[in-house]
């Protein structure tokens, strides 16, 4: 019966999770702020913990939770009201170097170690401080960087170059499956989808694993196969 209970309670605060996640937003799952990081592993300790709760009342976690996400709706409201408690609850972005200047204040402040900054200009590039014109430790726990104008990729504006605008390329087959509504939204019908996959030797769109449209009208498809690619390229 124990079993039968946990089982129960599991699937209940998965649900109570998903429903909260639903009603808090995009920003909880993106964890956007401290705040935001705070309340996600509180309501997460508070779900593992209604989940094994066989001797205590499941309904009190439960109700914490909903506190909780109560809370956070409430003070994302206010948060796009007000600037002043905006900054309060999400903070503000410290700069960490600026113009060849590090910001010893801000380091503190932010208890970001010299050494931990150093590792994350190198992983996003920067081996050498001087090609980094500004960095910006945002108030989510990431640090922007804006490199120096001559170091900086090459854009087909440097180079007076206008390419065409690119759109997102819309999926109008998964994984066997029509997707009746994509391919209208590409101006195309049942009949230019076969006689495309026709064209690439495909009769049957249940062998197809991915087919999606550019706004060049271009088909790429790709076929379901069941054989495994035993190559090993990162050995």
């Amino acid at each position: 019966m124990d079993i039968i209970k946990i089982i129960s309670l599991s699937l209940g605060s998965l649900v109570i999770l998903f429903v909260l996640t639903k009603i808090m937003g995009n920003r909880e799952i993106s964890q956007l702020t401290m705040f935001d990081y705070i309340v996600s592993i509180t309501i997460g300790s508070i779900a593992a913990e209604m989940a094994t709760s066989l001797e205590n009342d499941f309904m009190e976690p439960v109700v914490a939770m909903i506190v909780y996400g109560l809370v956070t709706v409430f003070i994302s409201y206010i948060t796009c009201k007000s600037l002043n408690m905006r900054r309060f609850f999400t903070g503000r972005a410290k700069i960490l170097l600026d113009n060849g200047r590090l910001y010893r204040k801000n380091f503190k402040s932010a208890k970001i170690d010299l050494n931990d900054f150093l590792m994350e200009c190198r992983v996003n590039g920067y081996f050498n401080l001087s090609d980094i014109q500004t960095a910006i430790l945002e108030p989510n726990g990431k640090i922007s960087f804006l490199a120096k104008s001559l170091k900086r990729p090459a854009t087909p504006e440097d180079l007076n170059l206008s390419p065409e605008q690119e759109n997102i390329v819309i999926n109008v087959i998964l994984d066997g499956v029509l997707l009746k509504e994509n391919l209208d939204k590409t101006g195309n019908n049942i009949n230019w989808l076969e006689n495309n996959l026709k064209k690439q030797g495909i009769t049957d769109i249940k062998k197809v694993f991915l087919a999606t449209c550019d706004n060049q009208n271009n088909l790429s498809v790709y076929v379901k196969l069941d054989k495994k690619n035993k190559h090993d390229f990162f050995e």
